[in-house]
Formats: C-alpha cells, sequence, structure tokens
C-alpha cells in the first residue's frame, strides 16, 4: 500500500508541479502583456503544435534518426577504445589528452566546417558532431570502471591462467557496467542537444533545430516554441531510453533496491 501510494506521489507531483508552471506562465503573459515575440503562450504554443503536428513529427523523426546513428557509434567507439586503453597504458597516455581536446571543441565552430566538408544533404556533419560529443563521457566513463576490479576477482582470474580479454570480459567489463551507464546516461541528453544545435548551421532543413531557426525568422515564434517542446521530448524520450538500458543490462541493482 505504502509502495503503491509513494509511486503516485512520485508521479503525479512533477505533473501537478507542471501544470502549475503552465498555468503561471499563461498568466504571467496575459496580465504583463508580453509580445508574443519575446514569450508566447503556452496556448498559443499548443495551438501551433496541434496545427503543424505533421510538420513537428517528420523534424522529429529527423533530428531523431541522426541523434540515434551519432549516439550508437559514439558510444560503441567510447567503449572499444576505453577497453584497448585500460589494458595499454601506452594507448590511454595517447587517447586521453585526445578524448579531453575533443570534448573541448565547441559544436559551433564544429558545424559550420563539417557542412562545407560534405554535401548539402548530407547527414553526417550533424552524425559526426553528435559522434564527437558522445565519444568523451563513455570513454572517460568506461576507463574509470574498467580499473574499478577487486583485487581478489584478479587474482582468482590469474590463478586460472585467464587471459587478458577473459579477464577483461568476465570480470572488469560486467564490473564496469554502473560506470558505463552513467556515461550513456550523460551522452543521450547531449547528444539530442549537440543534434539540435548542429541543425542550425546549414544543411538540410528538415531537423528541429533548422525548423526553429525558420520558424523565429518568419516571427512564427508559437510554432517555434512548438519545435523547441518537440526537442525536450526528443531528450527525454533518449534519457529514458538509457534507463531501461541500465535496468536490462543490471536487473540485481533493481532488485536491490526493492
Amino acid at each position: 500500500m505504502n509502495s503503491a501510494r509513494e509511486r503516485a506521489i512520485r508521479i503525479g507531483a512533477p505533473l501537478v508541479v507542471g501544470a502549475l508552471f503552465l498555468f503561471a506562465w499563461e498568466m504571467f503573459v496575459v496580465v504583463r502583456h508580453i509580445a508574443p515575440y519575446v514569450l508566447p503562450k503556452p496556448t498559443a504554443i499548443w495551438e501551433q503544435t496541434l496545427k503543424f503536428f505533421g510538420d513537428i513529427w517528420e523534424s522529429f523523426l529527423y533530428s531523431g534518426g541522426n541523434t540515434l546513428a551519432g549516439l550508437l557509434i559514439g558510444a560503441l567507439l567510447g567503449v572499444a577504445l576505453a577497453i584497448v586503453a585500460s589494458r595499454t597504458p601506452f594507448v590511454e597516455q595517447l587517447l586521453s589528452p585526445m578524448a579531453a581536446a575533443v570534448a573541448a571543441m565547441p559544436i559551433v565552430a564544429l558545424a559550420p566546417v563539417f557542412n562545407t566538408m560534405f554535401t548539402s544533404t548530407s547527414t553526417t556533419p550533424r552524425r559526426l558532431i553528435v559522434i564527437i560529443v558522445v565519444f568523451f563521457p563513455m570513454f572517460i566513463n568506461t576507463v574509470r570502471g574498467l580499473r574499478q576490479v577487486d583485487p581478489i576477482h584478479n587474482e582468482l582470474m590469474t590463478s586460472y591462467a585467464a587471459t587478458g580479454w577473459q579477464l577483461t570480459r568476465a570480470v572488469r567489463l560486467p564490473g564496469a557496467l554502473p560506470f558505463i551507464c552513467s556515461g550513456l546516461r550523460i551522452s543521450s541528453s547531449l547528444a539530442v542537444i549537440a543534434a539540435v544545435v548542429a541543425e542550425y548551421f546549414g544543411g538540410t532543413q528538415n531537423g528541429l533545430g533548422s525548423r526553429i531557426t525558420s520558424a523565429a525568422a518568419n516571427t512564427a515564434y508559437a510554432r517555434a516554441w512548438g519545435y523547441v517542446v518537440a526537442s525536450v521530448v526528443l531528450g527525454l524520450l533518449f534519457y529514458l531510453a538509457a534507463l531501461l538500458f541500465e535496468r536490462i543490462v543490471m536487473p540485481w541493482q533493481r532488485t536491490a533496491a526493492l
């Protein structure tokens, strides 16, 4: 009974707070006579979202596809290179500074450069930017997790004459799963941000980022906010997918919590 009540409170409380926030937003705009180009009303945003739902959905799928492709490639690349780096100190010394340098690259500077390197209709520039953004947290978190090996487990595998790969597969990777999942949670949100921001700087005009700038340029501010809301929903979906992945690969944590 208490569990059901706690679950209802956990779900209901954010919904109530969100509804109150939207109501306060609506009243603030109405009472203060805020111009639509400064801050449109939530009801106006909702109307434009329904009216242009087809276009918003198309842009949602386009940006989501770029995000998914970049996230998968960047995550797999980060984990794979982290495994290599954890077993070879020289590789780690070589890759760690490069990973930090890649993370310091601003998306605003990379997007125009990549757009000139590829055709204007190519999705490669946006996906490359997502890969770069995702790679750093996945690499750093995985390397950190692979180092967290219990000495007893290490000695046991050594006594069995296990190879380096067998030690990694049987001990290090399972032990690093919490760190990998933590990196994936961070990367899932960053991937959406990178994909949307990259669409501001040329290329095909099918994504959420390009549609936001186009609507704002045409003074359709409520519609632009509709695309912003779609971007928020996309980010939440990817974050929830990362949480679901964590529950699937680490079911024992959920059992322990219960």
